[in-house]
């Protein structure tokens, strides 16, 4: 039962500990204090009472700024202690109202919510349905497991990074997601081994953090040399090399790599593909007596022009 808005003593409160935001960042922080000592707490806070202390479910912040300033009261509602997994449901509603939270602590929650639904329902639920419990999309669900794979040097490594002030974090979760992927990529064409794709993660990640690379998806070159490898349009030794290059030579870059292994043979796949399901179209078309517009007729025309001057 929700009960009307009452002043509470901020030192008989305590963070959730169900709550998957871990960074407070220091200068929002105070940026919200200094908010607060010009307004006051606006937005009454959303608590729970447990074991004689209360809970937040919405407003840490607004709290660890009423401790800061040292206000001696609060305003908040006061509702119904929830049971573990609607408290976690509840928290995941908010984030995806606000949507404040650092990716890495939030898949670590998300892992949570996943076992106690377990532990309840004695089955693992289905993506679309963690996505329904977390207020969450597929895809960021699909994103935030991914998350969890990644070795745990990798996850501090981001959490040491979500300290740091927004202005100067210079690696994100995404990019650190690409890297791995990439790698991953080499590796499953049997173009590195496991400590060699290590090893390749670790310096495009590193490449990130200098500013070699800054384009976020520019990995995803890496992957375009590895389907080349499989194709038989990149031979492996030269594959090979570009790879260990970029391991090892803090100055070389996604782009470079691709451009002396598989940018042309890249574009010319490209091409036919594009050749290719233009042929099936207009095959459909003649199958099925179909007139081509005069703007079809000037595209063809163009066209004919261009492969005429490739050959």
């Amino acid at each position: 039962m929700v009960e009307s808005v009452r002043l509470v003593d901020p030192r008989k409160v305590d963070r959730n500990p169900e709550n998957p935001r871990l960074i407070f960042r220091q200068d929002e922080l105070d940026a919200l204090a200094e908010s607060i000592k010009r307004q006051g707490i606006l937005v009454p806070l959303t608590l729970y009472e447990d074991r004689k202390k209360y809970k937040i479910l919405e407003g840490e912040r607004r709290w660890r700024c009423a401790i800061k300033l040292g206000l001696s009261a609060i305003p908040a509602i006061l509702v119904d202690k929830p049971d573990r997994m609607t408290n976690l449901m509840m928290m995941f509603a908010i984030h995806h109202r606000r949507n404040e939270w650092d990716p890495l602590p939030t898949a670590q929650k998300l892992k949570v919510l996943e076992e106690l639904y377990e532990k309840g329902y004695a089955k693992k639920p289905t993506e679309r349905e963690l996505a329904e419990l977390s207020s969450l999309r597929i895809g960021e669900v699909r994103r935030l497991k991914k998350l969890l794979g990644l070795p745990e040097e990798y996850r501090e490594l981001l959490l040491d990074e979500l300290e740091k002030p927004r202005s100067e974090q210079r690696l994100t979760v995404d990019q650190v997601l690409e890297a791995t992927v990439a790698a991953q990529a080499l590796r499953k064409r049997g173009v590195l081994s496991e400590q060699e794709e290590s090893t390749l993660r670790m310096a495009l990640v590193e490449k990130f953090r200098s500013g070699v690379t800054e384009n976020t998806v520019a990995p995803r070159l890496i992957s375009k040399i590895a389907r080349a490898v499989e194709r038989g349009d990149v031979n492996l030794k030269s594959a090979r090399n570009a790879a260990l290059r970029l391991a090892r030579d803090d100055n070389y870059s996604i782009e470079a790599a691709f451009r002396d292994t598989a940018a042309d043979k890249d574009r010319e796949h490209a091409i036919e593909m594009l050749a290719q399901r233009l042929l099936e179209k207009v095959n459909e078309a003649r199958k099925d007596s179909l007139p081509l517009g005069p703007g079809v007729i000037v595209i063809f025309r163009k066209l004919r022009a261009a492969l005429s001057g490739l050959s």
